[in-house]
């Protein structure tokens, strides 16, 4: 009788790699406003991750954490298994989008998105064109001689983001980016943002108040509630990408954003209501 041949093994699934690591950080200022309790959250290359949740809740407190911009009261935080401030070890790069573009208003929209490479003695050819590339990327080509005062409010916040680019970031931050903006260029930006992505392969922490951006921007969404901050619930939201027009119209987008919903009025409640709910 003849012997099966054994089945070969199965290689185990890749392991993802932490692009973030968020260890127990928390945030107390000198007058002793505790913005953040220790928070935990790993963010894997690739993902896209949004922070929802009410005012004061500390989004962008744990942003600026991220960025190396505020020193964590206790905790740590990890970028590539390296401490933020050793990011340039890892081999990897991070920027930065405000929420307001400040951008230089004197100087051209080319010589704003150059500014980092600049500073970084980058070689003017190189800079040149590595500018050139990040206009064409949020189609700017063509004014790339403009002054910021010759250009909507849209337009400028493309500067911004092509500044962050130009340095070829493995890691966006992006802090309420598209939040004083129309709806209409509001949606625009977030459909390119989306496309920019997926072209860079870039891992994206981003802030909003917007449950609706939140969900067609998402791989994930954190929510997080106030007095003090913290992390209260996570969102995998698992609709395919590319997201056209038509997923905010589908059922499906309608079921993520009543879950949201109903995570943020939870997170947004007082230490009473909450206790009134429970009762």
């Amino acid at each position: 009788m003849s012997i099966p041949a054994a089945s070969p093994p199965v290689a185990p699934a890749p392991r993802s790699t932490p692009a973030v690591q968020v260890l127990s950080a928390q945030k107390t200022y000198p007058n002793g406003t505790q913005a953040l309790l220790p928070v935990d959250l790993t963010i894997d290359e690739g993902e896209f991750v949004t922070l929802l949740g009410p005012s004061g809740c500390g989004k962008s407190t744990l942003l600026k954490m991220v960025a190396g911009l505020l020193e964590p009261t206790d905790g740590r935080l990890q970028l590539w298994h390296k401490p933020v401030a050793q990011l340039d070890e890892s081999g990897k790069k991070m920027a930065f989008v405000f929420q307001s573009p400040t951008l230089m208003p004197w100087a051209s929209v080319q010589t704003n998105v150059r500014l980092p490479l600049e500073l970084a003695g980058v070689p003017r050819a190189e800079a040149d064109a590595r500018v050139a590339e990040a206009l064409a990327l949020v189609g700017l080509s063509k004014f790339a001689s403009a002054l910021p005062r010759a250009l909507s409010g849209g337009m400028q916040m493309r500067v911004s983001i092509a500044r962050g680019l130009v340095t070829q970031p493995d890691l966006l931050l992006m802090d309420e980016p598209f939040g004083a903006l129309d709806e209409i260029t509001r949606h625009k930006l977030d459909a390119d943002l989306l496309d920019l992505w997926r072209k860079k392969k870039l891992t994206v922490i981003f802030v909003t108040h917007s449950i609706h951006e939140a969900v067609f921007l998402s791989s994930r969404v954190v929510m997080m509630a106030a007095r003090p901050g913290r992390v209260v619930e996570q969102f995998h939201i698992d609709a395919p990408y590319p997201r056209t027009a038509d997923f905010m119209v589908s059922p499906e987008f309608s079921r993520y954003a009543k879950q949201l919903q109903d995570s943020l009025l939870r997170a947004s409640a007082s230490p009473e209501d909450a206790e009134e709910t429970a009762a």
